[in-house]
């Protein structure tokens, strides 16, 4: 993808995504009303707002580009093409508790991997950016992954967390609960977790807008074999992951081989 285009689609998914942000705090903290996706997982009116309207902004400026959306059920891939990649609340259960940690995820795919992302935060009044090669930014500050010191904050799903080897695991601070798993890569981004772990069944629109934000920070995502993961194809569902840098990076997903 040309520079100039790279940079047209991250000023898009950037202004619709704050937009979105905004749609979704009309509803955040007044009880929404709430359904049941196969018995076990929340969609709230919210999310339908949301999804709604980023649908119409992003492909009116787009119509060549695939669509596929957590809480859309007509979904189109472009495997030669670009495709949107979209969660329009990202932590869903976390918004309905009243829990900040929870953002709209849009990413751009291209030949399986994200051309450019976007989390809009918008109760921790926080948004998340990327480019590749561009960088990635928080509220317009550059980002870069932490250098780990002998306490280790990694987050992620403790049945995970509880196979990492010794001494690594005793090294280990909990972390708190942290309800949205892109907000959660973000963290590693950003330096406030020095990795995290990613229980198997992620979809592409959890996960695909902040790959890139953690990979333009310094770091990746990465499986146990240490391929990053495709995005936009007919497979959506991921299996265990484990994000993070360096030495650390090679540890952590050693626990899910």
């Amino acid at each position: 993808m040309p520079e100039a285009e790279a940079a047209a689609d991250l000023a898009l998914l950037r202004g619709a995504a704050e937009e979105a942000g905004r749609i979704a705090l009309r509803y955040y903290g007044r009880n929404p009303e709430v359904w049941m996706k196969g018995g076990t997982s929340p969609v709230s009116e919210a999310d339908f707002a949301v999804d709604a309207f980023l649908r119409d902004a992003l492909l009116s400026a787009r119509p060549e580009y695939g669509w596929v959306s957590e809480e859309t059920e007509e979904r189109s891939h472009r495997a030669d093409g670009r495709t949107f990649v979209v969660d329009p609340i990202d932590g869903t259960r976390g918004f309905i508790e009243r829990s900040p940690q929870w953002c709209v995820s849009l990413a751009v795919v291209e030949n399986g991997r994200p051309l450019a992302a976007v989390l809009e935060a918008p109760a921790t009044e926080e948004s998340f950016w990327a480019g590749p090669g561009a960088g990635a930014f928080r509220n317009g500050a550059r980002l870069a992954v932490a250098q780990p010191g002998e306490r280790l904050r990694i987050g992620g799903p403790q049945a995970l967390i509880r196979m990492l080897a010794e001494p690594l695991r005793s090294r280990i601070e909990r972390m708190p609960h942290v309800p949205s798993l892109a907000y959660r890569v973000a963290m590693v981004a950003d330096g406030r977790l020095d990795g995290t772990l990613v229980k198997a069944n992620a979809y592409d629109w959890d996960i695909a807008a902040a790959d890139l934000i953690l990979a333009e920070a310094g770091g990746a995502l990465i499986d146990a074999a240490g391929a990053v993961p495709i995005y936009g194809g007919p497979e959506l569902r991921h299996g265990a992951l484990a994000a993070g840098s360096g030495p650390l990076l090679g540890s952590i997903a050693a626990a899910i081989s």
